[in-house]
């Protein structure tokens, strides 16, 4: 196994790849900005290599920085976490140029996968039912509004190298595409650092529906089970859920024949997550690849019980899948809360600032996953994820209960959170009811 590892990250989900390498008895390498000099990741990691100031540009998104505190701590592998460089196929080409171990996918697999139009394109071909979009990459605003007209009103404009929600507009006539296809762009631009577009038909009120996947280097694939993430405000998941109670057994079964069959499609290696639109009538079409772990993993392994940054490590490391697909058990239901430092009252302005007290919650069934505590400062360069609260419970409404019950015991001083908004959201008779689409928040909130 390897001997150490530098973690390419920051927050909860760097000292969640920490705590996963303690247990494997490997050892780790934090990397940090100056302003996260005394952040919880950097005091668990055994070394730290500070990578520059507080801009993600000059620190977090540096690649050469940080493969030279892998060289320099000799660290034979880099797990990228998800965000930042987790899906950039230049830093993976990059390690492997170097010898060093990239915990994720080929530079060719992300680079092949990222490409949202491309990646449909290969999953049409394998026979995966796919949303009708455009084949080719778009630049030109006349162009694309050419092609939105083939496809019909309306129309999902999204970045081809996007994720997150950015880059990402609805646009229900031709009227309006124009200036949205430009502002969808802009947004592009600015956070993925490219201008390529493509569209898609825009499916109203579907679930969001993503399947967890692992593959090896000795072509096993294996199914975890689904995860529905409807519950999201402007693309942002706010809460996350497995199962997916609108599916009936059979719908699942073959949902779930569907994932394996595209991850075999393209040999996949690694933890993967592919993400469908379920609509009304029961059809299922395939979105995307996201070829990371994603922040939503927790609710995964709760109900299925595997470890999947473990896992992710040893397949990286060459071993084989650790359970074969007979061996998986999918055991009750279990909910993800997103808390972030925002103010729900003011348009979900983003609340950096300093945490004068936490309490977290705690007891049978309750996970929390944070790099926060007392004293510590949220930052406006980064991400405003204070901590998730998962929960599972023999069901559904159990689960949901214990959530109430979770976040009633949660206490957050110092910054606004979306804790009560959250609160509201669980004891909302749809969302109890399972009637929720990724339309859910706006039909029932005024957000």
């Amino acid at each position: 196994m390897f001997q150490k590892i530098l973690i390419a990250n920051r927050g909860e989900i760097a000292v969640r790849i920490i705590r996963a390498c303690r247990e494997m008895e490997i050892l780790t390498v934090a990397v940090y900005s100056e302003p996260d000099r005394n952040s919880l990741h950097v005091k668990m990691a055994d070394e730290s290599v500070c990578i520059g100031s507080a801009a993600a540009g000059d620190s977090y998104l540096n690649m050469d920085r940080i493969l030279n505190a892998a060289l320099i701590t000799h660290a034979q592998a880099i797990h990228p976490g998800f965000g930042f460089l987790s899906e950039n196929d230049e830093f993976a080409e990059k390690c492997r140029a170097l010898g060093i171990v990239f915990i994720g996918p080929s530079a060719e697999l992300i680079r092949n996968m990222g490409n949202k139009s491309q990646a449909k394109e290969t999953m049409r071909r394998a026979g995966i039912p796919v949303i009708e979009g455009s084949k080719d990459p778009l630049f030109d605003g006349e162009e694309a509004l050419e092609q939105a007209r083939k496809i019909g009103f309306p129309v999902m404009i999204k970045a081809a190298f996007g994720g997150g929600g950015k880059g990402m507009r609805i646009s229900y006539s031709e009227e309006e595409f124009s200036a949205l296809f430009a502002l969808a762009q802009q947004e592009a631009v600015r956070s993925f650092g490219d201008s390529t577009m493509y569209l898609e038909k825009y499916i109203q009120d579907p679930r969001h529906v993503e399947v967890q996947i692992v593959g090896d280097s000795f072509h096993n694939v294996i199914c975890l089970g689904e995860r529905d993430c409807s519950v999201q405000r402007r693309h942002q998941k706010m809460i996350e859920e497995s199962p997916c109670t609108a599916l009936t057994e059979e719908v699942r079964t073959q949902l779930l024949q569907t994932a394996i069959q595209a991850a075999k499609a393209v040999g996949y290696e690694s933890v993967g997550t592919i993400e469908f639109l379920y609509d009304k009538s029961g059809q299922f079409y395939f979105m995307e690849m996201n070829t990371r772990i994603q922040v939503e993993h927790p609710v995964t392994e709760s109900v299925t019980g595997m470890d999947l940054i473990r896992e992710q490590i040893r397949v990286a490391f060459g071993l084989p899948l650790s359970k074969t697909q007979e061996e998986i058990e999918f055991h009750g239901h279990s909910i993800e809360c997103r808390i972030n430092a925002e103010d729900p009252a003011k348009n979900f302005v983003p609340s950096p600032g300093r945490i004068s007290y936490l309490h977290v919650p705690g007891g049978k069934g309750i996970r929390i996953d944070t790099a926060m505590e007392s004293g510590s400062e949220i930052l406006p360069y980064y991400d405003s994820m204070i901590i998730k609260v998962i929960v599972h419970e023999e069901n559904r409404k159990l689960a949901i209960r214990k959530m109430q019950c979770a976040l009633r015991e949660l206490e957050i001083e110092g910054v606004e959170t979306n804790k009560a908004f959250l609160e509201e959201i669980l004891k909302e008779s749809d969302f109890c009811e399972g009637k929720i689409t990724t339309g859910y928040l706006e039909e029932h909130f005024e957000i």
